[in-house]
């Protein structure tokens, strides 16, 4: 489902301080390039006498994909050859070598690139023709198993498949439920996809409903709930959703023409997913990513600021006010951000 984007400058922004506190200390600094960011992805890499150290990626409009090796402190554009104009909505990297790309847009504009040589090359592994093609999200569990996500063609949602990691499906649908008229996935921060487990797969929808398909075998059977989140237009529904694998599942999401709006915009599940309740305290608005960071804490970013909970989504409290779009969070302590005007931020929770 398209959400429209703004573009500015790339406004690298490096937070330092704990989950709970979220700001301490800020830095700015314009680096020049012209993105609204809506994927961040963080992965292990290794500094200095083979000391650990994040490697972050990020991208978005106007065929953006930036990558740092130094926990932000440099930041490096990347090339896809004939995708200068596309919108990069989700990235997936394991390391400084490899990782996923995927844009979002009407046909061909959708597509899945995958690089393993640090983004020096990219190679195009995915796309359709089809006025109805829209992809919305990609999520791994390794670099040859991932799933993408793409708005219903013939009344059901599209889910391709790699177990290679090189070569994509298209997923059975024959025992998923329909999609409703007008429901469509949110391409809005890369999480509205979520794998638990070796099997479990969970997406979130909006529009007409704000629902969650989920399945527990791998993609071959489904089930569908309702949620209490906003919905009734094409702007609200559920935007991220996170699962721990065992019976919490959290949804965020609202009205994205109505960012200060914080009625139903988050809800959560203590059955994996069959029955949903709305958080009873919300969090500041319209929240548009979602990551857990441990046990049960949780942190929600949206253009109105972030909010943490302690308690698998049922309570919410504001961490900061920075505008985000998306977030990842790597070893469930360094976390970042992406956001529009080429925002990136960072938080580290000792």
């Amino acid at each position: 489902m398209k959400v429209k984007v703004s573009n500015s400058l790339l406004v690298v922004v490096l937070l330092f301080g704990s989950a709970h506190a979220v700001a301490q200390h800020w830095e700015v600094e314009n680096r020049g390039a012209n993105s609204n960011l809506r994927g961040v992805s963080v992965a292990s890499g290794s500094g200095e006498k083979g000391a650990p150290i994040p490697v972050v990626w990020a991208s978005g409009s106007n065929g953006v994909i930036v990558r740092s090796l130094d926990e932000g402190k440099s930041w490096h554009r990347l090339y896809v050859q004939g995708g200068e104009e596309l919108d990069f909505r989700g990235i997936v990297a394991f390391h400084a070598s490899v990782a996923y790309v995927l844009s979002s847009g009407e046909g061909a504009k959708s597509r899945i690139y995958k690089t393993t040589d640090g983004g020096k090359t990219w190679k195009l592994q995915f796309s359709d023709n089809r006025k109805e093609f829209f992809l919305d999200t990609i999520a791994c569990r390794s670099e040859k198993d991932c799933f993408a996500l793409g708005d219903p063609i013939n009344g059901k949602f599209l889910l391709l498949e790699t177990t290679d990691g090189e070569h994509w499906n298209r997923l059975p649908v024959d025992n998923m439920p329909a999609a409703l008229p007008g429901e469509g996935a949110f391409a809005a921060s890369n999480s509205c996809l979520a794998l638990a487990g070796d099997q479990d797969i969970f997406f979130s929808t909006g529009g007409p409903a704000a629902r969650v398909f989920h399945s527990n075998d791998g993609g071959l059977d489904w089930t569908v709930a309702e949620t209490p989140v906003a919905h009734g237009n094409a702007s609200s529904g559920i935007f991220s959703i996170v699962s721990d694998g065992h019976n919490h599942v959290i949804v965020v999401g609202g009205d994205y023409q109505e960012t200060g709006q914080a009625e139903r915009a988050a809800a959560y599940s203590l059955d994996a997913g069959k029955t949903w309740q709305p958080a009873a305290q919300q969090p500041g608005g319209f929240r548009s990513a979602l990551a857990e960071l441990d046990g049960p804490r949780a942190i929600a970013v949206g253009p109105t600021g972030a909010d943490t909970s302690d308690d698998y989504g049922v309570h919410w409290k504001p961490a900061d006010s920075l505008s985000l779009n998306a977030l990842a969070v790597l070893d469930r302590r360094h976390g970042w951000a992406a956001g529009p005007h080429g925002t990136i931020a960072a938080f580290f929770d000792h």
